[in-house]
């Protein structure tokens, strides 16, 4: 039971990976990339600790916290940046 779900949740990540991968592609606005590239993250930190569950490996875990970090001060900078045309 516990493989199914796994390999059940791995294909619903994929699928929202591609459908993210999409959105950055096509999205006009920067507003609406920036939160599409913001969501991409999120599902690379998800499949990252499937992984890291998977393996059972620590060392992915650190992988995708390390990760989320970034992707939330890099969030905040393109966001600051688009708002008001300076980081700092």
């Amino acid at each position: 039971m516990h493989e199914i779900v796994f390999y059940v949740a791995f294909v619903w990540m994929t699928v929202l990976l591609v459908v993210s991968v999409t959105a950055v592609i096509r999205l006009r606005s920067t507003a609406g990339r920036i939160l599409a590239l913001d969501v991409l993250t999120l599902i690379l930190v998800a499949l990252l600790v499937l992984y890291a569950n998977s393996e059972r490996s620590p060392y992915y875990l650190d992988a995708a916290l390390v990760l989320s970090l970034l992707a939330f001060v890099a969030t905040l900078a393109l966001g600051r940046y688009h708002g008001e045309r300076r980081i700092f």
